[in-house]
């Protein structure tokens, strides 16, 4: 195994340049726990299956929201122990950007490192958003357990959500040692939360169980979409759930030993997550006996725990759900201002020297600003009822392309730049396990670009996922076309010599 540069806590600090070329400036101060933990806390199962969970029940039930979670788990899994292969060979808070420019070729380093690293950003951004803002959602779905009668504007939702980013953008000035241990604690919350919802819901009940005909294999499609098709759809729920993984790599340059560290924290989340995701699900659906009034409602779960557990029994449980949405809230802004900061310090955007500042030596503080006012001017798409679908579908189709350019690029070079690598799995099952993240992530853009729903479509309820997809993409391209292409060099990756480089040129 390769040695990292941060061998001791903050040993780091000392040095003036990391093994990548970059002048070091954050402390190397998280934990493995806390890798896992920061992963755990940006997928945030509980209050993101939460959110999400109309999606799936619209489009097949019981069967999209738990067979859907078991499918979506496995190709998490695939993918994650893709990036871990890369990450520990390259590992840098640069991410999937960072490794396109060190595994493709001189001839397409630059376009393909640019392409990813816009790609990243803006599902770091979007992922981050429709966390907070589903946050929002859920505190807001609150009162009308109490009064019935009581509907929420536009505006009163958007002003929470800004609530909401506040407190998650004031969380990020902690120091990391209080981030890590922030992080650590949302493993023991989420955990918890989970077992206080199996317990309660099953136990109390209210309104009777299912059967087990109905929570394993009910199946019923409200969307308009045709069977087949409307369980593909569903899968949005937990696709947007298991995403969020790829993100502890832009937290590589604090971690201690980050070519073991941070791939561990990427496939122990996921793992953690499944399991997670599974234990929550089951007694959900096990108490799921009105259907058609969960149908209805914009967030079903507040109303599920009503009728398991009263209007009190709800009303705590959606603390303890919120709760998990606030952590994933705070770990998701971290994490967008490190993405900010990594592309920045390489020259991929607009007004690149702001946005690499850092403040008091452990804070990007003007990356940390850019990321939530961008989060916060994006949020003004709240205005329209579709909003959330299509936060939640843009932030898993760009973070799902971001991840799929530096597997592709390994794939199509034999898989050859891996070499040495701290982690590897065997050539014939790297193969394999690449080549079915590809297929998946392909055929999850196309997927995920649909409207959730055929019944009723209408401008107000149209997925504009694309939309908001091919305007960030568009702002990218005309940016490199007119000034990046002359000032994007990509990472100086100062440690792999020419040499490494052209060894596989010929490929």
């Amino acid at each position: 195994m390769e040695k990292g540069n941060g061998s001791e806590k903050g040993a780091a600090v000392a040095i003036s340049t990391d093994e990548h070329g970059y002048k070091v400036e954050l402390p190397r101060e998280m934990s493995v726990w806390s890798a896992i933990g920061l992963g755990l806390a940006i997928m945030a199962c509980p209050y993101g299956l939460s959110t999400t969970i109309s999606i799936a029940l619209q489009n097949g039930g019981p069967v999209s929201v738990l067979w859907g979670w078991v499918f979506i788990s496995l190709m998490s899994i695939c993918i994650a122990l893709s990036l871990a292969e890369i990450c520990s060979r390259f590992p840098t808070s640069g991410g999937p950007y960072y490794w396109s420019y060190m595994l493709a070729s001189s001839r397409y380093n630059k376009p393909s490192s640019y392409v990813v690293g816009w790609l990243g950003l803006i599902g770091n951004w979007t992922v981050s958003l429709s966390i907070i803002y589903g946050t929002a959602q859920l505190i807001i779905a609150i009162p009308p357990l109490w009064h019935p009668e009581y509907q929420a504007e536009s505006y009163q939702t958007y002003l929470l959500f800004l609530a909401v980013l506040l407190i998650c953008f004031s969380a990020n000035f902690l120091k990391q040692k209080h981030l890590d241990a922030l992080n650590t604690f949302s493993i023991y919350w989420t955990g918890g939360t989970v077992v206080v919802v199996l317990i309660t819901v099953l136990s109390m009940a209210r309104n009777g169980r299912t059967s087990g005909a109905f929570a394993f294999g009910g199946f019923q499609v409200n969307s308009g979409w045709v069977p087949g098709w409307a369980w593909c759809v569903g899968l949005l729920q937990s696709a947007y759930v298991l995403t969020g993984y790829g993100m502890v790599a832009a937290m590589a340059d604090e971690v201690a030993h980050p070519e073991r560290d941070v791939p561990r924290g990427m496939v122990g989340s996921v793992i953690a997550a499944a399991v997670v995701g599974l234990l929550y699900l089951i007694p959900l659906l096990f108490v799921m006996t009105d259907l058609e009034i969960l149908l209805d409602a914009a967030q079903p779960v507040p109303i599920l725990f009503q009728q398991a557990t009263g209007t009190s029994g709800a009303t705590g449980l959606m603390v303890l759900i919120i709760t998990i949405g606030l952590l994933g809230g705070i770990g998701a802004l971290t994490t967008s201002s490190r993405c900010c900061y990594s592309f920045a310090r390489d020259n991929g955007m607009m007004g690149s020297k702001w946005w690499k500042v850092i403040w008091r030596e452990y804070l990007p503080l003007n990356a940390l600003i850019l990321s939530s006012i961008v989060i916060g001017l994006l949020g003004l798409i709240s205005f329209e009822s579709a909003a959330f679908s299509a936060f939640t579908g843009v932030a898993t189709i760009t973070l799902g392309s971001s991840y799929a350019g530096p597997i592709l690029i390994s794939l199509l070079r034999k898989r050859e730049p891996l070499e040495g690598a701290a982690f590897r799995m065997p050539s014939w099952l790297g193969f394999i396990v690449n080549i079915v993240c590809c297929c998946w992530i392909l055929l999850s853009i196309v997927i995920f670009c649909m409207p959730t729903a055929l019944s009723g479509l209408n401008a107000d309820t149209m997925n504009y996922a694309s939309v908001v997809f091919v305007g960030f993409a568009s702002i990218s391209f005309v940016y490199y076309i007119i000034y990046a292409r002359k000032t994007f060099d990509g990472p100086p990756a100062a440690s792999h010599s020419s040499e490494e480089k052209n060894s596989f040129e010929s490929m």
